[in-house]
């Protein structure tokens, strides 16, 4: 090859492909929890009984089904995976749950307290009072856990990868904590479930 050939080449790259940049909050995913935001409301405000009730099941049903799937199925795999998969998979995964388990969350307390007080439940004379009382407390006590615990976890992974050079092994902590605390009210939910049917069979 001669010198002219090798000039008009010219100097190879030695600087890798940058990372594409995680978005912490999905835009796209807007529009549709925005959608969730207004049917609450307006159910709600016009004490639509089917939506109430739709949002409150749905909700519910997704919030169980979310954390008993993350915590039992999704915890077990991610524990056999090498940190660099972990990573991948939470660049994918983590932004989604920014957005979808505040949604359900919402959906489901909102409306469960309005259904609760059309059932005359809220009422201490009620049979189903103690029931409900207990049910507050389940909740109120995963709702917590999912505003202290799992969406910072769920942040800080994001914000880590988004660093030109992520801690890997700080990733997978990170995503070990989520995964643990989702199995955790994973098996609250299940407690949950057992206090609905029971009230809903009285």
């Amino acid at each position: 090859m001669s010198e002219d050939t090798i000039q008009s080449a010219g100097p190879r790259s030695t600087h890798a492909p940058q990372r594409e940049r995680i978005q912490v909050v999905p835009l796209a995913g807007l529009p549709v929890v925005a959608a969730a935001v207004v049917f609450v409301a307006l159910s709600i405000g016009f004490n639509w009984r089917w939506g109430l009730v739709f949002n409150h099941v749905v909700g519910g049903g997704l919030w169980t089904g979310i954390d008993l799937f993350v915590g039992l199925v999704i915890g077990p795999i991610l524990g056999k995976l090498s940190i660099p998969a972990r990573a991948e998979f939470a660049a994918r995964f983590m932004p989604k749950m920014v957005i979808i388990m505040p949604t359900v969350v919402m959906m489901t307390l909102a409306t469960g307290f309005q259904v609760a007080r059309q059932a005359g439940n809220l009422a201490a004379s009620s049979p189903n009072h103690a029931w409900l009382i207990v049910s507050f407390c389940v909740v109120g006590i995963m709702a917590a856990i999912a505003l202290s615990v799992l969406e910072p976890a769920n942040i800080a992974v994001l914000y880590e990868m988004n660093k030109p050079a992520p801690n890997g092994e700080r990733i997978g902590r990170l995503m070990k904590r989520f995964i643990y605390t989702a199995g955790i009210t994973g098996v609250m939910q299940i407690a949950t479930l057992i206090i609905m049917t029971r009230l809903g069979s009285r």
